[in-house]
């Protein structure tokens, strides 16, 4: 088995070891541009009743969904508990500030799932949404089609996820920052020795752009669009059921 799908047959375990720190490294690490790119992410959204967020993790996407109203109801799913748990500690706990004191968030409900395998019937959402969590699936076609089968006719799918830049300058600093910096300084905050080296690799094994479109395509989805963001880094793909 290659050893980036050997991680991926335990990846809720690995982020569970790193749910504590995950988003502080995650914002201080992009610089907080990953904050950008879920607002461009839900901006792209159609306004829908019931979303399914795949892989919810910290639940950042349904937060902003709910920020701009893209959302009444949000079933999140994640093989992650401790991600689950700190994003239900969001979710309850929002009103703490006063720029989040008009933000309502009460229709958001967790649940322990394979992205492969969901435990829902045919067509029960108006919406699916993914971040950064397609490239951790095992088989990336079954999710797909899995997001496919659970989506309402005519329901829209929004999913953001990590790229590769075409850029030769900027695939250089890319790769400087993702192969050496990143992976020392989240093993350093985290004290985990193989998280941030396998977000590396996975992005970079990984398709992206046309080629992502394709699995799409072939999953049965139809008007798909994708919009790299930041040179490419990462992109935000778009299609209809």
């Amino acid at each position: 088995m290659h050893p980036n799908m050997e991680e991926k047959q335990h990846i809720g375990q690995l982020f569970d070891r790193i749910a504590g720190t995950y988003d502080g490294l995650n914002h201080g690490l992009s610089l907080n541009i990953d904050r950008l790119w879920r607002r461009k992410t839900v901006a792209l959204m159609q306004p829908s009743q019931h979303v399914l967020d795949v892989a919810i993790g910290t639940a950042d996407l349904t937060i902003e969904m709910f920020r701009r109203h893209k959302a009444e109801q949000v079933t999140g799913i994640d093989l992650s508990d401790q991600m689950m748990a700190i994003g239900q500690k969001k979710i309850t706990n929002h009103h703490g500030s006063a720029d989040r004191q008009k933000l309502q968030i009460t229709n958001v409900k967790f649940v322990h799932a394979n992205a492969q395998s969901m435990p829902f019937e045919d067509a029960s959402f108006d919406a699916v949404t993914c971040a950064f969590g397609c490239r951790n699936f095992s088989n990336l076609d079954e999710g797909l089609r899995e997001m496919y089968r659970v989506l309402k006719p005519g329901g829209q799918v929004t999913i953001l996820e990590f790229s590769y830049p075409s850029n030769r300058l900027v695939r250089a600093c890319y790769d400087i920052y993702f192969t050496r910096v990143l992976p020392l300084i989240g093993r350093i905050v985290s004290r985990d020795k193989t998280a941030y080296t396998y977000l590396n690799k996975s992005v970079k094994s990984f398709c992206w752009g046309e080629a992502f479109v394709q699995h799409l395509h072939d999953a049965g989805f139809s008007n798909e669009h994708f919009t790299p963001l930041t040179f490419g880094i990462a992109t935000i793909y778009t299609a209809i059921k």
